[in-house]
């Protein structure tokens, strides 16, 4: 259970083992329930067809192809899941390519914790929602 009482599972990609098992550790520390792992762009996308989890949270940097790429097949084959891309970058590293992701958004990998995941998650699917015709 997440800090809001309701259950998160997650799909961690990143191609540094370590990072994944850390990542893994925080996560289920706050309530969240890794439910899989990829190291590439590739596996990415498969683990989140066979998996169907609540959010993906997408290193940008992978082999195979990028999470921006990754991000784009992921929202194709299931728009409802929520996907965070993360890097040990800046984000202004990746100048609006951020902003035009198949994504929720982005955090940095230091910035990672239960608020920045909600806050980014909360402002990704509002901007996602059909507008009602006025």
């Amino acid at each position: 259970m997440t800090a809001t009482g309701s259950p998160v599972t997650v799909v961690l990609v990143d191609d540094h083992e370590v990072y994944r098992g850390l990542a893994t550790r925080l996560l289920s520390a706050w309530g969240y329930t890794v439910v899989g792992e990829a190291a590439d762009g590739p596996g990415a996308v498969e683990a989140v067809r066979r998996l169907r989890p609540d959010l993906v949270l997408l290193d940008v940097q992978l082999p195979g192809f990028d999470g921006f790429t990754a991000a784009g097949l992921i929202r194709e084959n299931d728009a409802g899941v929520g996907i965070v891309l993360i890097s040990g970058r800046d984000r202004g590293d990746y100048g609006d390519r951020v902003v035009r992701a198949q994504a929720d958004g982005y955090v940095a990998k230091e910035e990672l914790s239960p608020h920045t995941l909600a806050a980014v998650l909360a402002a990704g699917r509002a901007a996602r929602r059909p507008r009602d015709p006025a």
